[in-house]
């Protein structure tokens, strides 16, 4: 759900851009606030997907560039960059560049757009806020998934590592882990691991071997669940994303 600021001292102005920013992605929250004072502090409180600003603010004739500046210390603080859309009375032929190097998304001049142009503005930057999250997210779940992945190393007989951990086992449940794992989407048989067992070559035996591997992992990974049973058959490394 999108959430909105909208910092703007008249509120006729004010309540006319958020019934056309509800009208233009129904189900946003939209806040207002009218001075420089009480803008800075939701800032600092709350992150917004996008704001809508006046520059003059009362009798602060530049309180928007000073809020912008705010906004771009936080992003710099967050990482996360707030699109700034600014709606004021100031001439756009002067002003535009201006905001443009404070790095605000756009400029528009009241009383010289329509409704229509605020609301695509506005679905636009919505869009690239949503764009941004959507890599981001995807980026995350990457790293989360590499920092995942199982390390072993079967010729050195080191104890293998998960989530940068390593993973306390006994030297033939690790052999079980390897075959498990190097075979991983695959249904390794109880037949395939009596191979890497010195003794006790039957499945209850192999099946005490892979839950002391569980039981392992799961002391560092409490959601682990990368071993499945295949009944009758044997088991299966199997990639379940956070897994």
């Amino acid at each position: 759900m999108a959430c909105v600021a909208i910092i703007e001292d008249d509120i006729p102005t004010s309540n006319q851009l958020k019934a056309w920013v509800e009208a233009a992605r129904p189900g946003a929250v939209v806040e207002q606030w009218f001075s420089r004072d009480d803008a800075e502090s939701a800032l600092l409180s709350k992150e917004y997907d996008l704001v809508l600003l006046d520059i003059e603010l009362g009798r602060e004739r530049h309180a928007g560039v000073a809020i912008i500046n705010t906004i771009n210390k936080l992003a710099q603080s967050r990482a996360w960059p707030i699109p700034v859309l600014v709606v004021s009375a100031m001439p756009a032929t002067i002003y535009r560049s201006i905001m443009k190097a404070l790095d605000a998304w756009d400029y528009l001049q009241k009383t010289t757009f329509s409704e229509d142009d605020f609301i695509e503005t506005v679905l636009e930057m919505l869009r690239a806020v949503k764009d941004r999250r959507d890599k981001n997210a995807d980026a995350a779940r990457k790293e989360e998934q590499s920092r995942e992945t199982l390390e072993i190393d079967p010729l050195r007989q080191r104890n293998p590592t998960w989530r940068g951990q390593r993973i306390n086992l006994p030297l033939t449940a690790q052999r079980i882990l390897t075959v498990l794992y190097e075979k991983r989407g695959q249904v390794v048989s109880y037949e395939d691991l009596f191979e890497v067992v010195k003794s006790g070559r039957n499945r209850d035996n192999i099946r005490k071997h892979v839950s002391t591997i569980r039981e392992a992992f799961r002391e560092i990974d409490g959601d682990f669940a990368a071993i499945e049973n295949v009944p009758m058959r044997g088991f299966r490394w199997v990639d379940q994303g956070r897994v």
